[in-house]
């Protein structure tokens, strides 16, 4: 944590380093480019160009500028090409003022050799860069390879539009640092969008990218300091073969508006293949819509086939560390069309994401917001649709604000560990609604565990409901609830659990409120706050109110079922051992009952709970309670 700490800090330093310096010098480009003085006049004519001033030559319908400095251009190049050699230092403005550039066989601009090349976008103006489909390499090598490529850093800056179609490759591309502070952007590419090699900063414009590879890039893998994308504003939309953004090492998003769509939707997603313990090993889970009833045939209480609970395994018996394991379990396993097809996340890490604030709508075939290592939402406002993880980390997963709603998703949240300490997420998930489980988001080994210790969920604050045909809450591990609410519509399967965990599960604060099938449903059995489990003798149809009063008719809890269930696991604040409660269906009280242990499991009747294996894994030891009431019907 603290090299990936060091890694954010240093992108920001160096993202703030770059606006302060290119801020100066685009400030007083314009400024130049406000007057006759210092500027060179560059008018393109079709075939050829005419220049006033020093610094820049013209040969056919090429223009080659030498030196540093301030130079406008307007007009049209039919097939000709903006070509920037200048010395290693020079610092070179291009004042874009309604230029149309077609470059048949290469970059239509191109930056060579220079300190830095930024381009200014003329107040008012429209300007249009294109390539062609092949290049010529008259020096050998592979570059340019972008319709606007400079080899050094590039700075796009002013008010007005730049639209760039990259036929050959990348639409705009910078081998180093590529910072974007404002202007109007459309890039279609037949790979990447905004590729910088180094790194990408954003701090405003209005994008619509159209790639087939990936809309925004950075892929330094050389350099664990470099790689990195930090992105504070801007208005974005996104269509994306491949990944919408993607950055090798570190991607920041602090603020900013954001419409991604990759793979063409999560409409396109492929089946997913359940490689978890709650159900059938291989049973492919039917993709769901958000608010849909579950598929024909699954009701609560039925097993889907094949479905058995995991061995426990002995902690000690697997010392392996989580990397170590998703190395190990991909060497083991057959290559899968899932590992083959191509990445496409809406938003991708390869060592943290951070997102502290923005808007994001994001249908993606694959993740939407992917970490390789850790990933944190601290703000954000977030619609989600995809065919895979709504949010998904091979290390650490950690949402301390935000409004999360994740509308369509195969898992919704995933990592090593889960940590839930504020915002609100609404998730629909067809499997695991939230999931702690090591290695990769590929494929694994159902008959590897590794230890417990390394996997957890912990809620402490914040409002958590889940909608899963899957597991509700699934770990590998242990599961704390020790604040928040957590509200679980859980499966209708009797293969799977609203609440799932290898290791132990301890309440000690907080609301929780979980419903589903009975056929693999575990009681809560450790920590300080009393629980409730009451197990209904019959399905129990969607839309049912759930009520727990206290003796003084004070309403603890009151909640309407989304889904039809068999079990209600209860906890909250206001429950304390020795107090007596009445529960209450549709208004209608079920039963009194009096919490006489930290763990109360009761029939709907009132009577003791049976302990046989009717309702599967209910966790065991729990102190039985006699209660009073009616049966339900």
């Amino acid at each position: 944590m603290n090299q990936q700490k060091k890694m954010v800090i240093t992108a920001m330093l160096a993202a703030l380093g770059m606006l302060a310096g290119c801020s100066q010098s685009a400030s007083s480009a314009a400024a130049s480019a406000g007057t006759s003085d210092g500027v060179v006049q560059i008018t393109l004519n079709g075939g050829t160009a005419s220049v006033a001033g020093t610094g820049a030559s013209v040969n056919g319908a090429d223009v080659t500028i030498t030196k540093a400095g301030t130079y406008r251009i307007a007009g049209a190049l039919d097939d000709g090409q903006i070509l920037v050699d200048a010395g290693k230092q020079d610092a070179v403005t291009l004042v874009l003022d309604g230029v149309t550039i077609s470059c048949s066989d290469s970059a239509g601009i191109y930056e060579k050799q220079a300190g830095s090349m930024t381009l200014l976008l003329a107040d008012g103006s429209s300007n249009v860069i294109s390539d062609g489909a092949e290049y010529q390499f008259p020096d050998g090598g592979d570059e340019p390879d972008a319709a606007v490529f400079a080899k050094d850093d590039l700075t796009i800056t002013g008010t007005g539009t730049l639209t760039v179609t990259g036929n050959y490759h990348n639409g705009i591309g910078s081998k180093d640092n590529l910072l974007v502070e404002s202007g109007t952007l459309t890039v279609t590419a037949v790979n990447d969008g905004l590729r910088g090699r180094d790194s990408v900063t954003i701090s405003d414009g209005t994008f619509a990218i159209d790639a087939e590879g990936d809309g925004i890039k950075s892929n330094n893998d050389e350099d664990t300091q470099k790689g990195w994308i930090l992105l504070s504003g801007g208005s974005y939309q996104i269509s994306a073969g491949n990944d919408g953004i993607q950055a090798e090492t570190v991607l920041t998003v602090t603020g900013g508006s954001y419409e991604i769509v990759t793979g063409g939707g999560s409409e396109n997603a492929p089946e997913r293949v359940e490689q978890g313990f709650g159900g059938g090993f291989g049973e492919k889970r039917p993709k769901r819509e958000a608010g849909a009833t579950p598929p024909d045939g699954q009701t609560p209480g039925e097993a889907r086939p094949g479905s058995v609970p995991p061995n426990r395994q002995d902690a000690e018996a697997v010392q392996t560390a989580s990397v170590q394991f998703a190395a190990d379990t991909e060497a083991a396993q057959p290559t899968s069309s899932t590992t083959d097809s191509e990445s496409q996340k809406g938003m991708k890490a390869g060592t943290l994401l951070t997102v502290s604030g923005g808007t994001f709508s994001i249908d993606s075939v694959d993740d939407a917001l992917h970490s390789n290592g850790n990933l944190t939402i601290s703000g954000g406002d977030f619609r989600i649709s995809t065919g895979d993880d709504g949010a998904h980390a091979d290390g650490a997963l950690a949402v301390e604000a935000g409004d999360i709603r994740i509308e369509r998703s195969y898992e919704g949240l995933e990592g090593t560990t889960v940590e839930i300490s504020g915002g609100e997420i609404v998730l629909t998930a067809s499997d695991d609604g939230v999931n702690a489980a090591g290695g990769s988001d590929e494929n694994l080994d159902p008959g590897r565990l590794a230890s417990q210790n390394s996997y957890f969920i912990r809620v402490t604050g914040g409002m958590l409901t889940v909608d899963a045909d899957g597991d509700g809450l699934d770990s590998n591990g242990d599961l704390y609830l020790e604040g928040g609410t957590v509200l679980v519509n859980g499966p209708t399967s009797g293969g799977d659990s609203a609440l799932d965990y290898d290791g132990s599960c301890e309440i000690s604060g907080g609301l929780l409120m979980a419903t589903g099938s009975a056929g693999m449903m575990q009681v809560p059995s450790d920590g300080i706050q009393p629980r409730l489990a009451v197990w209904f003798d019959g399905v129990q149809p969607a839309g049912a109110q759930i009520e727990l009063a206290d003796d003084v008719n004070q309403t603890v809890l009151d909640v309407t079922l989304e889904k039809p269930f068999e079990v209600v696991i209860l906890s909250a604040p206001g429950l304390e051992v020795g107090q007596t409660c009445a529960l209450l269906v549709n208004g209608e009280k079920a039963t009194d009952l009096t919490l006489t242990e930290t763990v109360t499991s009761i029939s709907s009747d009132g009577s003791a709970a049976p302990t046989q294996m009717r309702f599967g894994r209910m966790g065991m030891g729990e102190d039985r309670v006699e209660g009073r009431g009616k049966a339900m019907q």
